[in-house]
């Protein structure tokens, strides 16, 4: 991330934003369980929430240096943080009850990495299990704030689609002007 991007998504601004307004509307209703993933945390400003919300707790950063600040902050905690990359993700299938990803899909360097995280996401997942999150969409601003980051935006027109290639049903896709949140289910088990 360039030097703005990376101190906004430390910023109490954002951490305002995201606590009164993307969190609440991305998890309106959503049951996690008891065993919940949340992939790209960042700076885990996300994480800060979520862990309160959850039994257990597991973050895959890819980036090392966020990944051991987190680890180090949430240290005695009920979370745990691994380094690693999500569209190869270190977990056995049919882990989660959840998966949640809040902004940060655009920074998957492709689409077609995006596609091979929404199947791990996928693969991880309990039968029955939920996948769910929110993405940004764009604007001058945020196009502003991206300038020689990665940044790979995410339709949500063509996101629903995306989700059941990717082994999900019960899809769901919503957006505002700013933002898209998105929630999904893992087939039950027979189907």
């Amino acid at each position: 991330m360039n030097r703005f991007h990376n101190w906004y998504c430390r910023s109490s601004l954002w951490r305002r934003t995201l606590h009164g307004s993307i969190l609440p509307w991305a998890l309106n209703g959503a049951r996690l369980g008891d065993n919940v993933l949340e992939v790209g945390p960042g700076p885990g400003l996300t994480t800060d929430v979520l862990m309160h919300r959850v039994p257990k707790l597991t973050a895959i950063e890819f980036e090392p240096l966020l990944a051991e600040r987190l680890r180090g902050r949430t240290a005695g905690t009920n979370v745990t943080i691994m380094t690693g990359d999500a569209t190869a993700m270190p977990f056995a299938p049919d882990q989660f009850s959840a998966v949640v990803s809040f902004t940060m899909l655009h920074h998957v360097p492709s689409r077609d990495a995006q596609d091979r995280l929404l199947r791990e996401a996928c693969r991880v997942l309990r039968p029955g299990g939920v996948f769910l999150g929110s993405d940004s969409r764009s604007s001058l601003v945020f196009r502003a704030a991206h300038l020689f980051d990665t940044m790979v935006l995410v339709d949500p027109d063509q996101f629903g689609r995306r989700l059941e290639e990717a082994g999900f049903e019960a899809v769901r896709v919503d957006s505002r002007p700013k933002a898209f949140r998105f929630s999904a289910l893992k087939p039950p088990a027979g189907d």
